[in-house]
């Protein structure tokens, strides 16, 4: 399980603009400045291919929910959920951001604390 989570810069300060609008709960606002706090920020093209970020698909299972999802995470201006292009910094893509495949997440969503998988992650272009 990573101890910390590993981002480029330019989703670091995407991550820290949402904090600073307060556009998450509390308790996602405590985790997340904890995670920013221990975050390895690396190049775009530093990042490992099995880490959450922009422009991947994210396959995940929710163990508090039982399913299994795939989400594609896109830049927040390109995000069109109907064709399940989620913006990265939508409530799941936080919880899942700079984790890699095969870390499991106990997040604070704000319908209560799930536990998600990081089952497989894919780049995407396009």
């Amino acid at each position: 399980m990573s101890n910390h989570i590993t981002v480029t810069t330019g989703i670091y300060d995407a991550i820290k603009d949402t904090l600073r609008r307060k556009k998450v709960s509390m308790p996602e606002e405590k985790r997340l400045t904890e995670e920013l706090r221990k975050a390895k920020q690396v190049l775009r093209r530093d990042l490992p291919d099995d880490v959450v970020t922009v422009d991947r698909k994210v396959t995940i299972k929710d163990h508090t929910r039982n399913f299994e999802h795939e989400y594609i995470f896109v830049a927040s201006a390109k995000a069109k959920p109907a064709k399940n292009k989620h913006s990265i910094l939508s409530d799941i893509a936080l919880a899942t951001v700079g984790y890699k495949v095969g870390d499991i997440i106990d997040w604070p969503f704000k319908d209560g604390e799930r536990k998600i998988e990081i089952l497989k992650v894919e780049s995407c272009h396009g």
